[in-house]
């Protein structure tokens, strides 16, 4: 019965999905080229600790490194994590964690192009406080199982109102909202919970506004809103219907971020063989 309701929702908001507000962000302003190193980045979020920097990294295939970057994209510190590989790397978010007084990131290890893992990884550590080049030594390791089954997905993101944690899945007609707490320890292994479904494909990133007031979510092709009423759940929110807003199309868009000072939303994709990536910033219409 549980799950019959979720695909009858399921259903319900893929006929009202995706009003049009032009008006509510400017067009892309272009606000630098990404360097050579970031050739695959798959992840963004504005730093707390940094205000007008990014953290992102590259996805698959690379080394298991975090990317501070400034706001022209120029990257100012290389931090690795130590001990770990790059299994496919595909999205990085900011938020609460253990100690009320401080910022942490949480990297996730989610992608999974062919179904193949059975469990996805999410490593959390504190947000550095200083520019360097530096190996990240401390950092706490989660494994999370979905409860139906092995899938790929690359969005990750964090509610700072709650500190529940989400997992979009990425190929299904309807991609999957997959939820957990906050509350885990270095090592533990949980199950996710699923949700609900969304009437979206190619989901490849998400992120929550730093007071928790607005949603964004994208796919290859569009950036999809939503505005939060006060502190209802996610899942409940993204059940309503979204605003489409404005989007450059990217050749591998896989990136999203909103800005810590609400001013707009940023997005990075990959670099191609004719052209290199640019980050790009949509400002809000005040």
């Amino acid at each position: 019965m549980k799950h019959g309701l979720i695909l009858t929702v399921s259903l319900m908001v893929m006929c009202c999905s995706g009003k049009k507000n032009s008006d509510t962000f400017s067009s892309a302003q272009e606000k630098g080229i990404v360097d050579i190193k970031l050739e695959e980045a798959s992840g963004l979020v504005a730093s707390a600790a940094h205000p007008g920097y990014f953290w992102t990294h590259n996805d698959s295939g690379n080394g298991a490194e975090l990317f501070l970057i400034d706001s022209t994209a120029q990257i100012v510190a290389t931090m690795p994590l130590a001990h770990v590989r790059n299994r496919d790397w595909e999205d990085i978010t900011l938020g609460p964690g253990p100690e009320p007084d401080k910022t942490y990131l949480y990297v996730g290890d989610i992608g999974d192009n062919n179904a193949q893992y059975p469990y996805k990884i999410i490593y959390r550590l504190e947000e550095p406080a200083q520019i360097e080049n530096k190996v990240i030594e401390k950092f706490d390791t989660l494994y999370i199982q979905l409860p139906d089954g092995t899938r790929d997905s690359e969005a990750l993101m964090i509610d700072p109102i709650t500190s529940r944690m989400f997992i979009i899945s990425k190929r299904e007609d309807s991609v999957r909202l997959y939820q957990f707490a906050n509350t885990w320890r270095s090592g533990d292994t949980l199950t996710a919970e699923l949700k609900i479904k969304m009437p979206f494909f190619n989901t490849v990133a998400a992120d929550v506004a730093v007071d928790g007031s607005e949603v964004i979510l994208k796919n290859y092709d569009h950036v999809y809103y939503w505005k939060r009423n006060g502190s209802e759940p996610i899942p409940d929110l993204l059940l309503q219907s979204p605003i489409e807003l404005k989007y450059k199309p990217e050749k591998q868009g896989e990136s999203i971020a909103w800005s810590r000072d609400g001013s707009g939303y940023y997005t990075l994709s990959e670099s191609s063989t004719q052209e290199r990536a640019r980050l790009l910033f949509y400002k809000r219409n005040r």
